[in-house]
């Protein structure tokens, strides 16, 4: 139960520095009547501006940060003291105390559970909008549903005079469905959540499948490179192998013996190409010495014959003996010549005879004679370094092996996979809360819409309104009277008035099966204008009624004294000097 206990205000309205408090910890019907002794005390008009409605406005003031009325915050201040202002509620809920204190100039918010004040970090103009939130959190009730079911004011304007919209929400509200529109706000932010987290996993996975693929490339790219360098060492392998295969079976004495006799056959092929050389050279010089012999001795022969040599005619001149002695001398001379070259000749064929044939090219396996005598050595070298190429281990296999068990990623779809289930299921919950077409939302509107039909009914058949006044499942509000249907305004200010109550205290009733009891009401001076006397009669014994089988504290604000007969307990409110005071036992410590 939600049990309002006491109320303190100081500097509020018309409440001067001298602090009042009235008491709620009570189970009866309480009269709130004015005494302006400003302006007579009991004289007609002397009830009007003593400040009753300030107790409403200070109990708004006090839970929700801002008065029932439309006043602005720094004009609830009082005006005389000008500072200081402080409204003070203590109250019960669930079995915990709690109290609320707020003030201006300066400004202040204090909020206490169980006697600990809670810590506020935004104390901007006197508020703090975290703690208002859980404060509303816990009472579980909107500013304007307060203003509905437990302070009515005729200030407020009646439910039926709100705009289509206003009243929805405000039906949405009492019949849980904006509890709905709560739980789907969370909902959504989870879900919100929810839907970042999938994509911060997407985002993981799909960076461990990238860096996986690179890993991959890399090791492809390793084993292209292994590949390459087997392939090599294994041509290494194969030609050092053949190279020490063929060194062994070489017959190095028998290598020897051929370079040897390659040197001695390239020495006899080397002279007797020099000795042909030259003797190419001698016969070709024979030749050309045969030559001139046949021609110097056809010559001579003409000159003996007295012929010229050149143009075959007689020559008979002392010129004729010269000539033909010197082609004879000339003659002798090249015969002598020709004989020295063939001699020559000759000399050269006996050498060739001598050199004789130098026969096949001796095959050898070294390209010298040096590298026949290194033979033991190069076939050490080379075994030695088939052993080395052999121990040669593989650089890039301890690479692979590590990139595929250490640097490849497994992907693990498990969360992933289940934050998509939450948010599928996510989802449907929203849908159900949100969609004004779901079972849910039909289910509470139909079963919380009977229970408030119901309750209409019989309030206004309690107060004395005959007309049938019901809301539908739209949640518009249908009023109809012998069959015609009627708006708000073709009722008279009293059947509007009988209508406000018996809506206020269905709404309340809905309210309270909903969510907790909550012990105060106030009705401030709905029941004083156009009401007439049985339907103020009516309404004092439905009060009486709530107060005492409700257990709650029923306050009700008028100007009709001669309802201070029909109650058991009157507060009067005295206007003194301009300040307010509230005549009751209640002790302000």
């Amino acid at each position: 139960m939600f049990k309002v206990k006491n109320l303190t205000v100081k500097n509020f309205m018309s409440v001067g520095n001298s602090t009042q408090a009235v008491n709620f910890n009570r189970k009866d019907l309480t009269l709130v009547l004015g005494q302006n002794l400003d302006l007579g005390g009991d004289d007609t008009g002397a009830r009007n501006g003593t400040g009753k409605t300030t107790i409403i406005n200070a109990l708004s003031y006090a839970l929700y940060g801002e008065a029932l009325t439309k006043i602005r915050k720094d004009n609830l201040i009082n005006k005389t003291n000008g500072k200081n202002m402080l409204v003070t509620i203590e109250f019960e809920n669930n079995g915990l105390d709690y109290k609320i204190e707020r003030g201006r100039k300066p400004n202040t918010v204090a909020f206490y559970i169980g006697g600990k004040e809670q810590e506020i970090t935004d104390e901007s103009q006197g508020d703090s909008r975290e703690t208002q939130a859980e404060i509303e959190r816990m009472l579980n009730m909107s500013h304007d549903m307060f203003k509905h079911i437990v302070a009515l004011n005729t200030y407020t304007e009646p439910f039926l005079s709100l705009r289509a919209n206003d009243q929805r929400t405000i039906i949405e509200q009492l019949l849980g469905i904006t509890l709905l529109s709560e739980k789907a706000d969370v909902l959504k932010e989870q879900n919100k959540q929810i839907k970042s987290d999938i994509t911060e996993e997407e985002y993981r996975i799909k960076a461990v499948q990238n860096a996986n693929e690179r890993i991959k490339e890399q090791i492809e790219a390793t084993r292209r490179r292994q590949t390459m360098w087997q392939n090599k060492k294994q041509e290494e392998l194969n030609k050092l192998s053949t190279a020490v295969s063929n060194l062994d079976g070489i017959d190095i004495e028998a290598e020897l013996a051929a370079h040897d006799a390659l040197d001695l056959h390239s020495q006899t092929s080397k002279a007797i190409s020099e000795v042909n050389r030259w003797k190419i050279s001698g016969e070709q010089e024979c030749t050309r010495l045969e030559k001139h012999i046949t021609s110097l001795t056809s010559e001579v022969a003409k000159l003996e014959k007295h012929e010229c040599y050149a143009c075959g005619q007689e020559i008979h001149d002392e010129k004729h003996l010269e000539v033909l002695e010197k082609k004879k001398a000339t003659l002798e001379e090249t015969e002598q010549q020709l004989n020295e070259s063939e001699e020559k000749v000759q000399v050269q064929v006996d050498q060739l005879e001598e050199l004789g044939d130098p026969g096949p090219i001796p095959n050898v396996f070294y390209d010298s004679k040096e590298d026949a005598i290194n033979h033991k050595n190069t076939i050490e070298n080379l075994t030695n370094q088939l052993e080395t190429k052999l121990a040669e281990s593989d650089p890039y296999e301890e690479q692979i092996t590590e990139m595929e068990t250490q640097a490849v990623q497994e992907v693990d779809y498990d969360k992933i996979n289940s934050l998509t289930n939450i948010k599928e299921h996510q989802d449907f919950l929203l849908k159900l809360l949100t969609n004004k077409d779901s079972f849910i939302r039909k289910r509470i509107i139909d079963q919380n819409l009977s229970y408030l039909n119901a309750r209409l009914i019989q309030y206004l058949d309690r107060i004395g309104l005959p007309h049938t006044v019901q809301f539908n499942n739209d949640l518009t509000v249908s009023i109809e009277e012998l069959g015609r249907e009627l708006d708000f305004d073709n009722l008279s200010r009293g059947e509007r008035n009988r209508l406000i109550l018996s809506m206020s205290w269905a709404f309340r009733d809905v309210w309270e099966s909903l969510y907790q009891q909550i012990n105060l009401m106030f009705i401030d001076e709905v029941i004083d204008s156009g009401m007439d006397a049985s339907g103020v009669e009516n309404s004092l014994a439905i009060l009486k009624k709530m107060a005492r089988e409700g257990n709650r504290s029923v306050w009700l604000v008028s100007h009709k004294d001669e309802l201070a007969g029909r109650v058991n307990n009157v507060l009067t409110v005295v206007k003194e000097n301009g300040f307010t005071n509230y005549s009751n036992d209640v002790e302000i410590g």
